[in-house]
Parts: structure tokens; C-alpha cells; sequence
């Protein structure tokens, strides 16, 4: 007795989903991390000059990556 199969070599709708919805997430890290860091690299006299408080930096790192598409 013979069976059909049918495999499929694309990758289905819900994995491509998780794929875009990780490397999104990878991205978003990246920035935060790398805001994070370049902000928290200035002195206090630099964030003075821009406005900018020490305690404001984890917040302002959060907003540049929400804004990764």
C-alpha cells in the first residue's frame, strides 16, 4: 500500500511570525543597550548640557527602542 505525503520545505505563517517577532526584539535590545551605554559614557556635566539627568537615562534608552520598527 502506497501513501502521499506532501512535505512542505516553507516555513509556515506562525514561524515566520515568531522569526520577525524576535529578531524585532534582538534589534529593540540593541538599541537600549547601546543608548544605555553611549549616554551613561557621558559626565554629568555633558546630560546637564543636554537637559538630561543620570535617572532619566533607562527611560530615554526604553523610548529610542520602542521606536525600532
Amino acid at each position: 500500500m502506497a501513501y502521499a505525503t506532501h512535505i512542505s520545505s516553507a516555513p509556515t505563517g506562525r514561524f515566520e511570525t515568531f522569526t520577525a517577532s524576535l529578531r524585532t526584539a534582538l534589534q529593540r535590545r540593541r538599541v537600549f543597550s547601546r543608548t544605555l551605554k553611549e549616554l551613561s559614557a557621558l559626565s554629568d556635566r555633558e546630560l546637564a548640557d543636554l537637559g538630561l539627568h543620570r535617572s532619566m537615562l533607562r527611560r530615554i534608552a526604553q523610548e529610542a527602542a520602542q521606536n525600532v520598527a
